[in-house]
């Protein structure tokens, strides 16, 4: 039976959500069925396709795609649209460009490659960027980061808590509400003096006030600009995986104030909505560079599109 769940296990845990309730939905469809009603399927599949929060536009290119397949073939079974529904899926991973981070940093001739991390309060930004230190030390790099989210005493203290897990240094002021640019400066200066190869800043997380936000965002670049002309090298975007519908709203507004090179997705695991890692790649041709799976420093997992979909059927 094409539903025998395959031997690959890169995703189970952290899709066991998503995955059980979607395949369970598309599977119950199709071994409810004695005679196949191509309308009524493509109906269920696109409700199964949104529950699962892919997002309206992104379903329905599938549906299209799905129909156009169908009406082409002269004879169809439950496992040909089976089979069609992953292909589709598939595709939308295929035109985004996806080159692995580590690959770019070695690529890099000038040292330091600056990485500014951006994402709202609550996604687990703070933490993302303590797992992502340690992974990148684990990879032989030496890492920096910049506290440059002065906006908050606490997120200064946290980040001063994971730096010292990753066992990287930290560059941060100690006067309240400090000039973030100012931090990152700092830390630009460090790392060039100390010949580190990361540098990780930190930004405050807030969208209350948009045009505050983008102002602050620029003149960081701008303040870095002055020490290594091409940085940041690389803007990486947090996202919260159980937000669902409300990621792709938080997608637009950074993309409007920056270029994000990529999205971090935490959170995967505690969602049955997985399906939003489709709708974003789909709409926004962002990679999603890395998910963050736990609470443990070590937590932190390379994404790959192709592992990903297979593990989601």
């Amino acid at each position: 039976m094409f539903f025998k769940k395959k031997e690959n296990k890169i995703f189970d845990s952290e899709l066991e959500k998503t995955r059980v309730s979607f395949f369970s939905k598309i599977k119950n469809l199709f071994l409810k069925k004695s005679r196949i009603d191509i309308n009524a399927i493509i109906d269920h599949i696109e409700e199964i396709l949104l529950s699962a929060d892919i997002g309206t536009k992104t379903t329905i290119k599938i549906i299209n795609s799905l129909e156009k397949r169908i009406q082409k073939e002269k004879y169809i079974n439950s496992q040909n649209i089976y089979s069609f529904l992953k292909e589709e899926i598939e595709n939308l991973f295929i035109n985004v460009k996806n080159i692995c981070l580590e690959t770019k940093i070695k690529k890099n001739n000038k040292r330091p490659y600056v990485i500014m991390v951006v994402g709202v309060n609550g996604v687990g930004k703070t933490t993302t960027i303590g797992k992502l230190a340690f992974f990148l030390k684990k990879k032989g790099f030496h890492v920096v980061i910049g506290a440059a989210d002065t906006f908050r005493a606490a997120a200064i203290d946290q980040l001063e808590i994971w730096a010292n897990k990753a066992d990287v240094p930290i560059v941060k002021q100690h006067n309240a509400h400090a000039d973030p640019a100012s931090v990152a400066y700092d830390t630009l200066q460090f790392a060039k003096l100390k010949k580190k190869d990361v540098v990780l800043i930190d930004t405050a997380g807030r969208l209350q006030n948009r045009v505050n936000l983008m102002k602050e965002l620029s003149r960081i670049s701008r303040v870095m600009k002055k020490i290594i002309s091409e940085s940041p090298h690389e803007i990486i975007l947090i996202l919260d995986a159980t937000i669902g519908q409300n990621a792709f709203e938080q997608v637009k507004k950074f993309t409007f104030f920056v270029k994000i090179s990529s999205i971090i997705l935490t959170k995967l695991e505690g969602t049955a909505k997985g399906g939003v890692v489709i709708g974003i790649m789909d709409q926004f041709k962002i990679p999603i560079q890395y998910l963050g799976i736990g609470e443990k420093i070590q937590d932190l997992k390379i994404f790959d599109g192709k592992k990903f979909i297979d593990s989601f059927f």
